[in-house]
């Protein structure tokens, strides 16, 4: 249940794009990176973004800010390659949460984008968590059928 080196293997079937879910996987890995590169403006934290992040309550927010990239970056990379799926898509979805909260403290209930409302961040929490789901069931199905083919050892 815990990571394992396995879980840090780049597989070549992590990018067959006849499986859909590869496919969402890596398309919720690269919108992480937009997060990313709008908290920042000419190589430092936009003061946009600093004083968002101000009014949500998280101090100090430029340290915050660098935290947040830090983690939306390293969830994006995660879900790109394939690596750590069982764990990354939830890592993705706690921080859209986070945004989503902050958006509620910040601005009050708004539920559409293009208003500054949380739908954006909802979905992809929600996708990234279908991500988990389908990582979790396939990595128990693959140890459940690992213990029926080791034959038994018995003390001598």
């Amino acid at each position: 249940m815990w990571i394992t080196k396995n879980d840090f293997r780049i597989r070549a079937e992590n990018f067959d794009l006849s499986n859909g879910l590869n496919i969402i996987r890596i398309i919720c890995g690269l919108f992480m990176f937009p997060h990313v590169m709008g908290k920042f403006a000419a190589g430092t934290v936009s003061a946009a973004t600093a004083g968002f992040f101000a009014k949500a309550g998280f101090h100090p927010p430029e340290l915050w800010v660098y935290i947040a990239a830090v983690c939306e970056t390293a969830a994006g990379i995660a879900l790109v390659l394939g690596i750590c799926t069982r764990f990354a898509p939830l890592g993705a979805a706690a921080v859209l949460l986070l945004a989503v909260y902050s958006l509620q403290v910040v601005k009050g209930f708004g539920w559409t984008w293009n208003t500054g409302g949380y739908e954006y961040p909802v979905f992809w929490a929600l996708t990234s968590t279908a991500v988990a789901i389908e990582a979790w069931k396939t990595h128990l199905r693959l140890a459940r059928s690992s213990l029926r083919t080791k034959p038994l050892k018995l003390a001598a």
